[in-house]
């Protein structure tokens, strides 16, 4: 792997650096789990597919701007070296969209990735179930075949950005005998057909970044259905491969909170607090992590630019950005004492930042994009070959 960048990626950050110091908000938007937080995100992304930046590998005609992979990490590393908002449609651009991409048809690319791109269309992840989180092989919710429709009828729990989204993804049991991996079907259904409900989930702090949806005999075009019949576990675990080990989190991501814990350790170091030795190699080794994981990146990139794919070694990449997530958030708190119990907007918290909160949302990265201990599991079988118990 050639670690140098040519002339080309160099313009092209130049480029990225240049628009996103001249657009970025200057302040931080507000949270896209708040209906008006939602709709600045979605002008955020308007402007950002407006400039040519919404989704930079995607092809110009699907709204992307053709650039490869390696100019997508660039990119990134861009977009959080100047604190641009997160991505409110990330189910869709970074998980679906890829899919779409391997996946859908001619009419399908056509239809569901530019109104995606933009924002236009922000898109719900329909996993989960009430008897079906991590273990999505048994999903119950029935997708029958009656004429050129499929009627849904069962529920999705946990569904990301379901409040205020536009469409859900995800499978559902078409042949209602089969079982386990069996007999299930990948299918995009509108959230606004008729016998669809969205009950929007709070989280602790009173925001709705989840919701659970009923379906009640939803009727929805076979057409909406991705891949073959039957052989929607194929097309799920490709969506989980680009959010377990590729684009659901860039490197970017934590090589920043790996940056402001090493200038949180300096400002505290430099206002004579005492910090343990241990604690010391903490922050050390997180910043080390966080450039291990973004060079495996570049690695993992430079194989598919080659014709390689990503498999189960995504399973690795996801339990170790997740832990190393809520590894720098906990050195973080550490070093603010006390303080570390405040949010930024508590009248004695003063320059405290984010950290608490970003723990808060840490703490859940071993869970979602599939448990941790079902990734282990993976590991286990499909890398190191160990038969199962």
């Amino acid at each position: 792997m050639d670690l140098s960048y040519t002339a080309k990626q160099n313009a092209f950050r130049m480029e990225a650096r240049s628009w996103l110091e001249e657009n970025a908000p200057g302040e931080p938007l507000r949270s896209f789990d708040t209906p008006e937080g939602f709709e600045d995100h979605r002008e955020w992304e308007k402007k950002l597919h407006a400039g040519g930046f919404a989704m930079v590998p995607w092809p110009k005609e699907y709204g992307g701007r053709g650039a490869d992979l390696l100019e997508w990490l660039i990119f990134e590393e861009e977009y959080y070296r100047v604190g641009a908002p997160g991505r409110v449609n990330q189910n869709g651009i970074f998980l679906l969209g890829p899919t779409i991409m391997e996946y859908g048809t001619p009419e399908q690319k056509a239809r569901f990735l530019p109104p995606m791109a933009s924002s236009e269309e922000v898109w719900a992840q329909g996993w989960s179930e009430p008897n079906a989180g991590s273990d999505m092989a048994n999903i119950q919710t029935t997708a029958l075949i009656d004429g050129d429709d499929y009627v849904i009828n069962g529920q999705k729990t946990w569904a990301s950005r379901g409040a205020y989204a536009h469409w859900l993804f995800g499978m559902f049991r078409t042949d209602p005998d089969s079982s386990r991996h069996n007999g299930l079907t990948f299918v995009l259904v509108p959230l606004d057909t008729p016998g669809v409900t969205v009950r929007p989930i709070e989280k602790i702090n009173g925001k709705k970044a989840f919701a659970e949806v009923f379906l009640d005999d939803a009727r929805v075009p076979r057409a909406n259905r991705l891949g073959e019949e039957g052989a929607g576990w194929s097309v799920a675990m490709a969506t989980a491969g680009f959010e377990r080990g590729l684009m659901l989190r860039s490197p970017a991501r934590f090589q920043n909170t790996a940056h402001r814990l090493v200038e949180l350790y300096r400002e505290t170091r430099d206002q004579g607090v005492f910090i343990d030795a241990g604690l010391k190699d903490t922050v050390a080794r997180c910043w080390m992590d966080a450039e291990a994981y973004a060079l495996n990146t570049y690695q993992t990139v430079s194989r598919l630019l080659s014709g390689g794919k990503i498999g189960a070694e995504a399973s690795l990449n996801k339990i170790f950005w997740s832990e190393l997530d809520i590894t720098m958030h906990e050195a973080a708190l550490s070093l603010l004492g006390a303080r570390g119990e405040l949010l930024s907007g508590a009248p004695a918290a003063g320059n405290v930042g984010e950290w608490l909160d970003g723990f808060i949302f840490a703490l859940a990265g071993p869970i979602y994009a599939g448990t941790n201990e079902i990734q282990r599991n993976i590991i286990a079988e499909r890398i190191l070959g160990l038969p199962r118990k």
